[in-house]
């Protein structure tokens, strides 16, 4: 068992920067491929970013590519998305999940953080 919490979020005017960070209970964090997926209103949810188990492969979905960074501390059991270059279309709900598997299914969700973006 997996508990995430997610913190972070708030309200950034477009062009700014926020960082999200999602922590890990349990002793079992490295041994899960990591992700944040996003849900706005009105929208399905959506893949983000997603880091393998040792932290040395990332995948970004094309609309956050350059402008979005996945990392993380398995000593720490946190992982974190730096997002820069904030659009009012990133506002969404940001969820962070843990033991993702090569389709981006999801095995523990955390309970999201709310980020908006104005313009």
């Amino acid at each position: 068992q997996v508990q995430l919490v997610e913190s972070g979020g708030g309200l950034v005017q477009a062009g700014g920067s926020l960082r999200l960070s999602c922590a890990a209970s349990g002793r079992t964090f490295s041994r899960y491929a990591m992700g944040w997926f996003r849900q706005a209103p009105g929208k399905k949810r959506e893949f983000v970013a997603a880091i393998n188990r040792s932290g040395r492969s990332t995948n970004y979905a094309d609309s956050v590519k350059g402008r979005f960074t996945i990392s993380r501390d398995n000593a720490k059991s946190t992982v974190l998305l730096q997002m820069n270059s904030l659009r009012p279309e990133d506002t969404a709900v940001y969820y962070c999940a843990a033991d993702l598997n090569s389709d981006y299914d999801v095995g523990y969700w955390g309970r999201g953080t709310q980020v908006t973006v104005s313009s």
